[in-house]
């Protein structure tokens, strides 16, 4: 017992202490607050409205939201590792505590927290949803209780199982591409139901028939169930946690011993790429080597270039599944691949972290700021038109309309001018801090969300309005204003890194504070 009120004092301080002489972090943990919370009142009315559905379609549901629960609980912490200091049990290994008390204390601070109360209380809509008399409730509430344990566990297994190769950049890699295809195949299901493929209640009964024997249908039925049945439920529900936190702490105890792969020492070797024989010496040539490098060796590059496309391929079977057809899918898809990729600038200087400085110590004018902005959109330009041509092919074979190939190939290379330009400009005004390599997925230092959030927000807007000219005509009939797009596009290039130069290089002090801030 003072373990657990040890670790959960500890955490809450940490939490605290993070906040301390910080606005910005407490803005930005407000939000956080308010968003859980809506989501645990939304989320518990929402399962206690399955009390006025049919019985056998609430427990479907209830089935289907502990499955994901729990599933989110194993692979959501994945991407917050090397973040939370809690997750990752090398930064407790030097802790004089035996294992079994560190695991109480890592369980502990799991379970301390908006989120995990948060998924308590929507859990808990299932007793006002399912459950039918004062024994359903008791063995619901066991029930619920147990199943939350169970996430714990699983999630704290799973993250010290693979801490060793996640802090490897292959681990990372291999992280990034699984959880992509994870939140795709989560996708499926609206997807076959959008292209009018079965029942979406005969789907819906048929996915929880075949979970009914997994944990989360054993904690879905036993609130249901109650009684004697419930009651022996929860007991295997149980169990399984018992064995799950048994696997945890085996896994725990061999993690504080073994090295893993990142304490190796890498290899270095001098290499010429593409840009060195086609660009000479120069500021030019150097940043685009170092951005295309960047983009090959850093997981943050490639999650984000991997998240563009798989968000393209979805719209394109939403949209076809809608019956959408003819020249507008393949050139309003190849523009929003364009979108996306340009976005990825709108922070363009968050990668680079602390090493920030040595470009403030080098720039002594406008111009060599101006020719750093030119380099890094050169080096992504070099990855993207590839990949909007291959979009554009695609998308236009798929429609039966390869006639609109270049059409599509230019309102793409349009939208990505128009998205570099807005980019360099938000880059300078709202910067913020990207977490180290250690994780792929986060965005922005703690308490800078909210800078993430509207940088985002004024660069889609951005785009949005500034694309509007030839996208307006072409949705009109006057596709052949889109010849004119890569120009327009590349005008608007230069107009926004030349006012991103003029801003940028005055506020070179403020910008290396801000992409400077502690992860």
């Amino acid at each position: 017992m003072n373990t657990v009120a040890l670790f959960a004092g500890l955490k809450l301080r940490l939490i605290t202490g993070n906040l301390r002489g910080d606005t910005a972090r407490q803005v930005g943990f407000a939000f956080t607050l308010i968003l859980a919370a809506g989501a645990a009142v939304g989320g518990f009315a929402l399962i206690s409205l399955l009390r006025l559905a049919p019985a056998d379609l609430a427990l479907a549901v209830v089935t289907l939201l502990y499955t994901a629960l729990l599933v989110g609980w194993m692979i959501v912490p994945l991407m917050a590792f090397g973040l939370d200091d809690t997750l990752d049990p090398a930064r407790l290994s030097l802790f004089p505590l035996r294992t079994g008390v560190l695991a109480v204390g890592m369980f502990t601070a799991s379970a301390t927290g908006v989120w995990p109360v948060a998924t308590l209380v929507v859990t808990a809509g299932a007793l006002v949803g399912l459950a039918s008399g004062i024994g359903g409730v008791l063995v619901g509430l066991l029930s619920v209780l147990v199943h939350f344990a169970l996430c714990l566990v699983a999630s704290r297994l799973v993250t010290t199982a693979l801490s060793g190769a996640l802090r490897s950049r292959r681990g990372r890699d291999a992280l990034a591409v699984a959880a992509i295809a994870v939140v795709l195949l989560f996708q499926l299901p609206n997807l076959l139901m959008n292209r009018g493929f079965g029942d979406p209640a005969g789907m819906l009964h048929d996915m929880a028939g075949a979970l009914r024997w997994t944990p989360s249908g054993l904690a879905a039925h036993a609130i249901a169930d109650g009684g004697l049945a419930g009651l022996g439920e929860v007991a295997v529900l149980a169990v399984v946690v018992l064995v799950v936190g048994w696997l945890w702490i085996k896994a725990l105890g061999r993690a504080l011993v073994t090295a893993d792969s990142s304490t190796q020492a890498a290899s270095v070797r001098r290499e010429s790429g593409l840009t060195d024989r086609f660009l000479p010496d120069g500021l030019l040539a150097a940043v685009v080597s170092k951005e295309l490098k960047y983009v090959r060796r850093d997981p943050r590059y490639r999650i984000l270039w991997f998240a563009a496309v798989a968000v393209v391929l979805v719209m394109a079977f939403s949209f076809t599944g809608q019956g959408m057809s003819g020249a507008g899918l393949p050139i309003g898809l190849t523009a929003f691949c364009g979108m996306m990729i340009a976005i990825q600038l709108g922070n363009a200087y968050g990668i680079d972290g602390r090493s920030l400085w040595m470009n403030a110590v080098a720039f002594g004018s406008q111009r060599q700021f101006g020719l750093d902005l030119a380099g890094r959109h050169l080096a992504n330009a070099l990855i993207a038109l590839p990949v909007l041509l291959l979009v554009a092919v695609a998308s236009a074979l798929f429609a039966g309309e390869p006639g609109a190939i270049g059409w599509a190939l230019a309102a793409g290379a349009g939208v990505l001018g128009v998205g570099f330009g807005v980019g360099s400009v938000t880059s300078v005004l709202v910067p913020y801090t990207v977490p180290e390599r250690m994780n792929a997925f986060t965005g922005a230092a703690p308490g800078q969300g909210g800078q993430a959030f509207g940088c985002a927000l004024l660069a889609f807007t951005g785009v949005g309005v500034l694309s509007a000219p030839f996208a307006i005509a072409a949705a009109f009939g006057a596709v052949w204003v889109l010849a004119f797009a890569p120009l327009y596009g590349l005008a608007i290039e230069a107009l926004g890194r030349a006012l991103a130069t003029k801003i940028g290089f005055v506020r070179m002090p403020e910008l290396l504070e801000a992409v400077s801030r502690p992860t």
